[in-house]
């Protein structure tokens, strides 16, 4: 994906202005946020994966795990040639536990990987297109049902295998906004996932930009411990916080 170097006037946000005016008056400066990242970090190219359902995969995966062991267990699967709903829903269990060990809670994620491929062809036929063609509240209700599903991982699967236009929250994203001062250690999902979809609304190229350039901030600069707001390029905008 190709992205401007700034959000203003490419990638446009439309608000009615004494909307605009309420949210920049309680809410943090987003937009601000969204340009000095991307100006300083440029575009992130999320979310890894060939097809859809190798994103879906991914997204059911990377929990408690770095990237890099999603990427050896979606190897596994491919050499195997099992990296679809169909080969998934009907492997042996211990097998693919095998093949997703690399991911780290094999045996948990295991399950999740095929309580998704059962619902996929209960619902829809074994039709991503088809899920992906329902309703997002309708959807992302019958995602969460699925056992293991929270709303990080449904959501990712909304934004980045589906375009559906939603945000992901994820830590990086609430400790960001908890250190501005902008929402306290209690806030919920939703509220902050709100912040910022009613900051961009449905624009579905931000959502997967910023979120993506959040995670980026998370690991390199906004660490849990010791973190480097001097060089972080969020880092003016600390004083500017609640």
């Amino acid at each position: 994906m190709n992205f401007p170097q700034t959000l203003v006037g490419a990638l446009p946000i439309v608000l009615d202005q004494a909307v605009w005016n309420r949210a920049r008056d309680s809410q943090p400066p987003l937009d601000e946020y969204y340009n000095s990242l991307f100006t300083t970090l440029g575009p992130q190219h999320w979310w890894p994966g060939d097809s859809p359902f190798e994103i879906i995969v991914g997204a059911l995966l990377v929990q408690n795990t770095a990237w890099k062991n999603v990427e050896i267990a979606i190897s596994n699967l491919r050499d195997a040639r099992s990296l679809s709903p169909s080969a998934i829903r009907r492997m042996n269990l211990r097998r693919l536990e095998r093949l997703i060990r690399p991911s780290g809670y094999f045996r948990q994620k295991a399950r999740k990987l095929k309580a998704f491929c059962a619902f996929l062809q209960s619902e829809y036929g074994g039709s991503l297109k088809k899920m992906f063609a329902t309703p997002t509240i309708t959807l992302r209700e019958k995602l969460l049902g699925i056992c293991g599903i929270g709303p990080e991982t449904a959501d990712s699967i909304l934004l980045y295998a589906g375009k559906h236009e939603v945000f992901v929250v994820d830590a990086y994203t609430k400790r960001i906004l908890e250190r501005h001062g902008w929402i306290d250690h209690k806030a919920k999902y939703d509220d902050v996932r709100w912040i910022f979809e009613r900051r961009f609304p449905g624009n579905v190229a931000v959502f997967n930009e910023f979120h993506a350039l959040i995670v980026n901030v998370g690991k390199t600069w906004c660490r849990p411990h010791q973190p480097k707001c001097e060089e972080c390029p969020l880092g003016r905008y600390l004083e500017e916080g609640r």
